[in-house]
Parts: C-alpha cells; structure tokens; sequence
C-alpha cells in the first residue's frame, strides 16, 4: 500500500470512530497532502517531528461533532496509476469536494490545477 493511501485511509478511520487525533507514519509526500488538507479545513493540524518515523494529526469536527469530510474515493493505487490532463478536471460532488492530484508544481487542487494549467496523477477525491 502507498503511504498516501494509508494516511487517507487512517484519517478516514479516525473520523469514523469519532477519535481526536490519529498517529500517521513520517514521510515528506505524506507532509505536503497534511498541509494541503489543513488549508481545504479537513484536518485542524499535524504535527511530525523530525527524529522520528510518526506523527499525529488533529481531526477537525463542528460544533455537532460531525467530521469534516463525508466521504473519501481514493483513485490512484501502487499497481494501477491514474493520470489525467487539465482537460479531463471536472468539478467534485458539483463544487462541494475536491481531487488532490499530484503535479509537477506539488500537490495541488483540481480548481488550482485548473488555474495553473497543469494535470498529473490524480491520488483521491474528498468530500
């Protein structure tokens, strides 16, 4: 299993079990989708520190207790990758969800691909 997937599947588990914070595994790729996730409002914060392998990040719920994503589909997998040019970008759950693709330019949106004309290998949908 890719690291990507593993921290989007314990993100999604740790909203499901209605946990506050989740323990995910160091790596930098896995750092750039935390700090993407961060700035869409789908997690609070992380933090990973430098010496060791882990790290933890803080879920973001309502005032309800409702978690900040519905709904995860995740695309691209180790045996089958799944790329796609600015083109093929179509809006998420009608503008209500985003697909993170990693780019030449980083781990970017589909609305910031969009904007910057570049496409890549999409990784997961979120909503």
């Amino acid at each position: 299993m890719s690291s990507i997937t593993d921290l989007m599947i314990r993100i999604k588990n740790g909203y499901m079990s209605g946990k506050p914070t989740i323990v995910v595994q160091n790596s930098r790729y896995g750092r750039a989708v935390l700090e993407k996730l961060k700035r869409l409002n789908y997690i609070k914060s992380y933090k990973i520190e430098q010496t060791s392998q882990e790290g933890t990040v803080q879920l973001n719920y309502d005032e309800d207790n409702n978690a900040a994503f519905t709904d995860l589909e995740i695309v691209s997998k180790p045996g089958q990758r799944i790329y796609i040019t600015v083109s093929e970008l179509k809006p998420v759950l009608s503008g209500f969800g985003f697909a993170i693709l990693s780019t030449p330019k980083g781990i970017l949106t589909n609305i910031e691909a969009k904007k910057q004309n570049t496409g890549g290998e999409l990784l997961f949908r979120i909503w």
